[in-house]
């Protein structure tokens, strides 16, 4: 069985790498970095290629090398994604373009080139990464919260249509994960104090995340979920 992993070089891409590579051919979508790739197919054994998502020619390009290489596709994890914390009235055009670029536009490119290949197999499975803030949003992180919120919007309705041709459409909405990515836009006192606010007392890692998403992408009978996976934070 074949699954692509967008975003694949990232922490939770690279938990989700590891993950399916003990059970299935893993393809690795990833936009810059070169040499966590190469880490990725040495350690794992995936093939990676390199594309912008936000364009609809490389997406479709990458998703159909993917499907030469392995001649079917069977779970796509739409799991691409940037963040940044900003305050509302400091959002550029170009920050707002952006987040909804990498996020929407990019899933949508994506998935639209796999559904094609799941549709004529009538099976397949698709799990989007949204976050805990596209469910209750977050202070000066509204253009963040409002592409994870659309990530929601997209599962939902995706879902309805493509169950009659037995295909699930899932979303996993993480909460406060201990992550590069957090760690670079939140002060050690900060974290410490979302810590604070979970029941669990602590961070999630991308490992639980992943689990949580190859749960999803492997249950046959739900679609149209949104999974929190926070700790308890909501």
């Amino acid at each position: 069985m074949a699954v692509i992993i967008t975003g694949g070089t990232g922490a939770i891409g690279s938990a989700l790498t590891e993950a399916f590579a003990k059970d299935y051919d893993v393809a690795v979508i990833y936009k810059a970095s070169d040499a966590k790739a190469a880490e990725l197919e040495k350690t794992y054994g995936c093939k990676c290629f390199k594309a912008d998502i936000t364009s609809q020619p490389q997406a479709h390009q990458a998703v159909e090398r993917i499907y030469e290489q392995f001649g079917k596709i069977d779970i796509l994890i739409n799991n691409a994604g940037i963040s940044q914390i900003k305050l509302f009235t400091d959002i550029t055009e170009t920050d707002w373009q952006d987040m909804l670029n990498i996020h929407l536009t990019g899933m949508f490119n994506v998935t639209q080139a796999a559904v094609k290949h799941m549709l004529t197999r009538k099976q397949g499975s698709i799990v989007n990464v949204s976050s805990v803030w596209g469910v209750h949003g977050a202070s000066c992180e509204v253009h963040y919260s409002t592409a994870k919120a659309g990530i929601i919007g997209f599962t939902k309705a995706l879902s309805k249509e493509l169950a009659p041709s037995g295909i699930t459409v899932n979303c996993a909405a993480p909460g406060v994960i201990d992550s590069p990515m957090n760690r670079k836009d939140l002060t050690p006192e900060e974290l410490a104090e979302l810590e604070h606010e979970i029941p669990l007392g602590r961070q999630g890692t991308p490992q639980e995340i992943a689990q949580s998403i190859k749960f999803l992408a492997e249950s046959r009978y739900i679609t149209g979920q949104v999974l929190g996976i926070d700790g308890g934070f909501y």
